[in-house]
Order: structure tokens, then sequence, then C-alpha cells
């Protein structure tokens, strides 16, 4: 099945399922007060079924789907949990602090992985239009490799020229710039006014130049243009590794914290009849 495809059975499975949940609470809500037993069970099977995608991506060779299915079905069993939620709460606000703190983990978990969807679809178009994805571990040595080459080039004009203007003005705008990552809020917000900047900065201090280190700046000009577009990959990829080391252990925390609710609602109010 291609993917959209699988987007538009996902999606039409979710609204026939939301709409029979919502139509089934409003019909038997009256007639069945424990009826947010039966919703508080489905939710957190569907939770428990969630949670289980980061297992499978962790074994890849498992005949379960495919990763793209999983994800779809994690997409939309997300969406559904919304539902669930809402009617689970008749649509309430929760009272006291413990449902009110269970409903906010739960929260947090959805808006954390609305955010990872959106930027695990975004990102990689953003990529695409900067030369493709370099491989995150290999940024580190590739940074390193274009620290080298402008040191050398700065450091090699003083005996070429006979001149420290251009090493000067490495030390003084461009050592700190190639010394690690820059400008992360920048490259996320698409805003490339920061390496503007500094190339302005270099194109002016080419005008006091001879011909010679004008095209050693130019060189180094370069340096900077793909020094910036490694700070955009680093960026950008590190916000697709980190957001999971928030969405995950929310996760773990709402179901800890469900199952204290469970034993809490069983142990005060006799269980389920």
């Amino acid at each position: 099945m291609r993917f959209s495809q699988q987007r538009g059975f996902g999606l039409a499975v979710f609204l026939i399922l939301a709409a029979e949940i919502v139509c089934l609470h409003l019909a038997y809500a009256r007639q069945m007060p424990r009826l947010s037993y039966l919703t508080g069970w489905a939710l957190l099977g569907v939770i428990l079924l969630l949670a289980l995608y980061n297992g499978r991506k962790k074994l890849p060779f498992l005949p379960l789907l495919s990763s793209e299915e999983w994800l779809q079905f994690h997409i939309y069993a997300g969406l559904l949990t919304g539902v669930l939620f809402a009617v689970h709460l008749n649509y309430k606000i929760p009272s006291g602090w413990f449902q009110g703190v269970l409903a906010w983990l739960y929260l947090l978990v959805m808006a954390s992985g609305l955010f990872g969807l959106f930027i695990s679809r975004a990102i990689p178009k953003r990529l695409t239009t900067r030369g493709g994805e370099v491989l995150f571990e290999r940024i580190p040595s590739l940074r390193r490799q274009l620290q080298e080459q402008a040191e050398q080039l700065a450091l090699h004009s003083v005996a070429q020229s006979k001149s420290g203007t251009i090493a000067d003005f490495y030390l003084r705008e461009l050592k700190n710039f190639f010394n690690g990552p820059q400008n992360c809020s920048s490259h996320w917000s698409e805003n490339g006014s920061p390496v503007n900047r500094l190339l302005a900065k270099i194109s002016d201090v080419q005008r006091y130049l001879n011909e010679q280190e004008r095209a050693t700046m130019e060189k180094i000009a370069l340096l900077v243009r793909q020094k910036d577009g490694l700070d955009y990959h680093y960026a950008h990829q590190l916000l697709l590794k980190t957001w999971l080391f928030v969405h995950i252990p929310l996760t773990y925390s709402l179901l800890l914290f469900t199952v204290v609710h469970i034993i809490l609602v069983f142990a005060f109010s006799g269980g389920a009849p």
C-alpha cells in the first residue's frame, strides 16, 4: 500500500472510530454511569499499543508490518486517544491535583507527539534544500576539517603577504564560529541573518586587501558557508533526536501515573460493577 493510500485509510478508520465512540458515549452515558471504566481501559490499551512503537523501531527485523505502517498506526491511534481522553473525562476539566497532573501528562505527551510529527515531516524537506542529509555522527569531524582549513589559510596569509590582517580577523570574528555548532535557533527559524552578517564583515575587510589576500578571504568565505551548512544540518538533526528524549519519558511517566490512577480508583470506589 502506497503512503498516500496508507494515510487515507488511516484517516478514514480514525474518523469512523472517533464518530462511533462519541455517538456511543452520548447515547449510553446516562444509562451506564460507570462507562468511564470502559473508556479508561480502552484509553490505556491504546496507549500501551502506542508505547510498543518504540520497541518496534529497535527490532526492525521482526515481520510486524513495515516501519511506515507502524508510523501511520501510531499517528492515528494517537489522535484516537484524544477522543477517548475527552470522553473519559466526560468533556470536563478534571478535579483534584492527581487527576490534574495525569491530565497534564497526557496533554504533554500528545503535544510532544504532534510536534514530533511536524518536525519529522518538515525537517527532511528542509535538509534536502541544503544538499541532502549529512550523517549526524560525521558532523563533528567535518567541522574540525573546515576549522583546520580556515586556520591554515589565515596562518598562511601572514607568511604570504607579510600582513596579519586576515589572521587578526580570523581570531576576532571567525575562531568561535568554527569552534563548534552555532546559531541553532536561527537555523530552526530559517533565519540566515547571522551568517549573512559574518559574510558582510568578510566583504568589508576585502576592500582593504590586495588581490592575493582577497583570494584567500574568498576561500575562507566559502568555508564559512560550508560550516553554516553543517550547523544547519546539526541543528535540525539534533531537534529530531532530542524530541524523543522528551516524548518517550513523558509517555512512560503517563503509564506509571495511569497505573497509580487505576489502583486508586479500584481502592476507593470498589472497582467496576
